[in-house]
């Protein structure tokens, strides 16, 4: 509820200062008094967009701020989701600059403007003859309904669900574009696998290759060179191995004259041994060499095959080709493997549907049950309001789509007249008409849920005494289980209010300022006794007052 509101430094306000009961208070003034003055201070606590031209004294900031207690409204989910601190008092404060920005706070802390409004509808609802786009909206109309159907915890339990089908249907879409776009490149994709795989290629072998051909063309060259390098070292006379077995014993003669020439002894015995495995190894490569044409030819094709490859797939290793046919053995499998998860996913997807449906036939038999009550209710209390052959026809019709709170479309119809056809709200019903409906459905709905703080602004337009007392029954009886405001001209309205706040205008130093004062008990009186017979007031307007308070 709204326990208490500020504002400074707004149109004709310098300040105000007022707190609020719970219950159901009157705000009455002259027209021009600055009722609406009121309203729009609280707009913006709600969300309203600022503008500068509502600064009264556009050198100092416009301030307005709102006390709210909040406890049993349940709304410590939206203050997680906003990132707000909860506090059972909240406190939303609206500033205009001079500059023309507009800043807002809840419980001090800076907030933008969309949470500002969703915070706002969650604490006072305005209600004017002029504000009943509500009333025609087919999430309101389910609403209504809902809240004696109590369909809540089947709508919630409903949401999850169809996240649940809507996301499996996305999985599928998703699946079957795969499928279509692979089947494209499957042939061509498993081609290229299967000569990947044909090839069989090994990470090291490109380098073996390359020295194996260098081998096999110049096998001429390397006999020749190999021959020579064994002449070299087996030759009696001159060969190496000759001179340096000779070499060895004259130093081993030396070393053992003087131990000085030991190690040139062990050297030249070392170098003996060395150069004798290199003889041996030139005579090994010798016997093993020999051409072959066949394997030259065999070498030659399969560094064409990687090159040609390497080509194909504009890579320049073989690991990186032997990447590539991991990654089309991937793409391969994946699109032979998709009409199975395709298949998989439409029995999921089946599965979901059926606990769907399940779920949305229980809300629409709730919703079923609920309409004839709702029905009598509407027109039991439009009697009330002047309106005896007002009659609704409320249908329900199951549909094959998935709404965010069922499968039903609805059909709210209305008429107003005795043989009428039922006509769509917004075409049936007047303003005043519609006023009279949405009092009555709000009056319905704070029998089954927690409404915000409503304040109905002068909704009585046009409406004749007796039917005025009704309305006042009816928002008074509203005023027990929630705050309710009402801005009225008619006195049987203002006097069934709990508390009585008016709204005037007075000329300080050549300066107009709006002022809200609360009323006692005395001043009721005249304030009623004004409404009924004037500024000059009777002594019948006065004994009216008071029989009307009374």
């Amino acid at each position: 509820m709204l326990t208490s509101l500020s504002i400074k430094n707004y149109a004709l306000i310098d300040h105000l200062q007022v707190d609020f009961n719970n219950g159901f208070t009157i705000i009455t003034g002259e027209t021009g008094a600055g009722k609406s003055i009121l309203l729009g201070g609280l707009s913006l606590i709600l969300g309203k967009r600022a503008d500068l031209s509502s600064i009264r004294n556009t050198e100092t900031k416009c301030i307005i701020e709102a006390n709210f207690d909040i406890t049993n409204y349940k709304l410590e989910n939206l203050f997680k989701v906003e990132d707000l601190d909860f506090e059972p008092h909240t406190i939303i404060r609206r500033e205009i600059l001079p500059s023309g920005k507009s800043r807002a706070f809840v419980n001090d802390s800076p907030v933008k403007l969309s949470s500002l409004q969703l915070l706002g509808e969650k604490l006072v609802d305005i209600h004017s003859q002029n504000e009943t786009l509500q009333l025609v909206d087919d999430a309101f109309q389910f609403q209504v309904i809902d809240a004696l159907a109590h369909t809540h915890l089947h709508i919630e339990k409903y949401a999850h669900k169809r996240i649940d089908y809507r996301v499996l249907n996305k999985e599928l879409e998703q699946l079957i574009a795969f499928q279509t776009e692979a089947k494209k490149v499957h042939d061509y994709n498993s081609f290229l696998l299967n000569e990947l795989t044909d090839a069989n290629l090994k990470k090291e072998e490109l380098q073996a290759l390359e020295a194996e051909l260098v081998t096999l063309s110049n096998i001429d060259a390397i006999e020749e060179k190999l021959t020579a390098s064994n002449q070299l070292f087996s030759d009696e006379q001159v060969g190496v191995l000759a001179n340096l077995t000779a070499l060895k014993n004259t130093l081993k003669q030396l070393a053992e004259i003087s131990i000085t020439y030991q190690d040139l002894y062990n050297r030249a015995s070392s170098s003996l041994i060395e150069l004798d495995d290199v003889f041996s190894a030139l005579e090994h490569f010798q016997e093993d060499l020999e051409a072959d044409p066949n394997r030259l030819a065999e070498v030659n094709g399969r560094l064409a095959l990687i090159n040609n490859l390497f080509q194909k797939h504009v890579v320049t290793s073989i690991s990186a080709l032997i990447s590539i046919e991991n990654q089309l053995a991937d793409k391969v499998l994946a699109t032979e493997s998709v009409d199975a998860d395709i298949e998989k996913k439409k029995v999921e997807i089946t599965k979901v549907k059926q606990d769907l449906d399940a779920i949305a036939l229980v809300i629409y038999n709730k919703r079923k049950k609920a309409i004839p009550g709702l029905k009598v209710k509407l027109e039991s209390i439009l009697v009330q309001l002047g309106m005896p052959n007002a009659q609704f026809n409320i249908e329900l019709q199951l549909s094959d789509t998935y709404y965010s709170n069922g499968k039903e479309v609805l059909s709210f119809l209305f008429s107003a007249n005795k043989g009428g056809d039922f006509k769509a709200l917004k075409k049936a019903a007047s303003g005043g008409e519609l006023s009279r409906i949405m009092l009555a459905i709000k009056s319905i709905l704070t029998q089954y849920i927690k409404l915000p703080t409503i304040m109905f602004d002068e909704i009585d337009t046009g409406v004749s005494g007796e039917i005025s007392n009704k309305m006042a029954d009816i928002m008074a009886g509203m005023s027990t289980t929630m705050q309710v405001f009402s801005i009225t001209h008619l006195p049987q309205i203002a006097a069934k209010g709990h508390t009585h706040f008016k709204v005037y205008k007075e000329d300080v130093n050549e300066v107009t300022t709006t002022n809200l004062v609360k009323l006692n008990h005395d001043e009721r009186i005249v304030e009623i006794a004004q409404m009924l017979g004037g500024v000059e007031v009777s002594n019948s307007a006065l004994a009216h007052a008071k029989e009307l308070l009374n």
